[in-house]
């Protein structure tokens, strides 16, 4: 009786064992791709857009950011499942929400390069899929931040919200303007950008004294990314805007037409 319990005590402990070593080799998958993600971050944002830094840079963010959804995602289910402490649990659904608003962000910032030439309605079951997950769990993670007064998820539950319904009226609606894509792009990515830096500052808010848990470094590179999202969107409507008289700028309209990136140095 003894050496029947032992025997299943063993095996436990090596399927924990197992268990721990997966995902020991997850979170290093996802530190690795959170890190790429960083150090490629900027580089897209200053190089010509378009041009060849740009793209390269831009698909090493795309592959680093996309590891970390999809490990995060990993990682949340574990810590759900295996974790017994009802704010582990917590965190693992918080983490699961955060992954998904991140990776829609990522997809919608490539996925809008590729219909970028649409005239109507675009109702591929990815994009709307991705974009209604996004809008069901901000729903969800609000009347759970509200449940259990966490301000936190309450707060990111808004910022998922308008991403998600956003996304579902850009892909409803036919184009409003021949620069559609370029707005999109340029929001989503940098709204990838901003999952970025808040990752990053939680991971290292005790270094500079700061709880983990603290709003003020959960949300400050949100309220940071939204304001500078908002002038550069200004900056470049009046520069395409001001691309549209070509004449006025001694360029052919046709030329202005087939380079809208040429203005488009930062």
């Amino acid at each position: 009786m003894d050496r029947a319990r032992d025997l299943r005590h063993m095996r436990g402990s090596r399927q924990e064992r197992r268990i721990g070593g997966m995902l020991k080799m997850i979170l290093y998958l996802h530190i690795a791709g959170g890190s790429a993600a960083l150090l490629s971050m900027f580089i897209p944002l200053v190089a010509r857009k378009g041009g060849k830094t740009h793209r390269r840079s831009g698909w090493v963010f795309v592959a680093g950011m996309s590891l970390v959804s999809v490990t995060a995602l990993a990682l949340s289910a574990a810590r759900y499942l295996f974790d017994p402490r009802p704010e582990a649990k917590a965190f693992a659904l918080f983490l699961f929400y955060i992954a998904i608003l991140t990776g829609n962000a990522v997809s919608t910032g490539v996925r809008v390069l590729r219909t970028k030439d649409r005239t109507g309605a675009h109702t591929h079951p990815w994009d709307l899929g991705m974009t209604s997950l996004l809008t069901l769990t901000s729903i969800a993670m609000a009347v759970y931040g509200i449940a259990t007064s966490s301000i936190l998820f309450a707060a990111f539950s808004v910022i998922g919200l308008v991403s998600g319904v956003q996304g579902l009226y850009y892909w409803l609606r036919k184009p409003a303007g021949r620069m559609h894509w370029w707005f999109r792009h340029m929001s989503a990515m940098l709204g990838a950008c901003i999952a970025a830096t808040t990752a990053f500052l939680v991971v290292n808010a005790p270094q500079a004294g700061f709880s983990r848990a603290s709003l003020l470094v959960w949300l400050t590179p949100a309220v940071a990314g939204t304001i500078a999202t908002a002038i550069w969107t200004r900056y470049y409507r009046r520069r395409f805007a001001s691309d549209s008289h070509p004449a006025k700028r001694g360029t052919s309209p046709s030329a202005a037409v087939a380079d809208p990136c040429r203005l488009a140095r930062t």
